[in-house]
């Protein structure tokens, strides 16, 4: 009998003396969290062979993206919906998909600057609730070829920017805006001359 009550007593001393570490652990990590800088902004350049005001009628349609951008060709099941006048701002264009990645979410246009490219905010809702600011912005190189910047930036709200210090927002969203970006100029060239 004494061994078992010995064995319980040093079981729940072990167990409490680790949920004390555990505690701190994430004591400590919740106090670090307020000093990490949860902010990032990512860009991307392609040179496309169009002419600039060309390239700006194209990538002013939301819609659009969705022949160019991974983020909708994830999930062939996505859903969308749109309310507004695409290409005008106040246009939001609205996906809800099941895979994860892709999440469910709406992108608002929020600002054009004529004949140079647009701003929108993504509000994502679900796996997260988190909103990002992207532009894609044109600039002409000569009469038939223009460059093409798209930009992505936003903040990681406490306690989730944390993953800042494991994880480089530039490695994760880069590549997608690159790939991206490379559509909208396989779409582009490949349009009538």
């Amino acid at each position: 009998m004494y061994f078992v009550n010995g064995f319980q007593y040093y079981a729940m001393k072990f167990l409490l003396k680790l949920i004390f570490v555990l505690l701190s652990i994430v004591g400590i990590l919740l106090i670090v969290g307020l000093f990490v800088d949860g902010k990032y902004t990512i860009s991307r350049s392609i040179e496309v062979e169009r002419p600039q005001q060309e390239v700006f009628e194209y990538i002013t349609y939301l819609e659009n993206q969705q022949a160019y951008s991974v983020w909708y060709k994830m999930d062939p099941a996505i859903q969308m919906s749109s309310s507004g006048t695409d290409g005008t701002v106040g246009f939001i264009s609205r996906w809800s998909s099941k895979m994860e990645d892709v999440g469910k979410g709406e992108q608002e246009i929020t600002k054009i600057i004529d004949g140079v490219g647009i701003d929108t905010e993504i509000r994502f809702k679900k796996p997260m609730e988190i909103t990002s600011q992207a532009s894609i912005r044109t600039r002409t190189l000569s009469n038939s070829r223009t460059t093409v910047t798209w930009t992505f930036s936003g903040e990681t709200p406490y306690p989730f920017n944390l993953t800042a210090l494991f994880m480089d927002m530039d490695e994760e969203i880069g590549p997608d805006l690159e790939k991206g970006l490379k559509n909208a100029k396989i779409i582009l060239e490949s349009q009538n001359k």
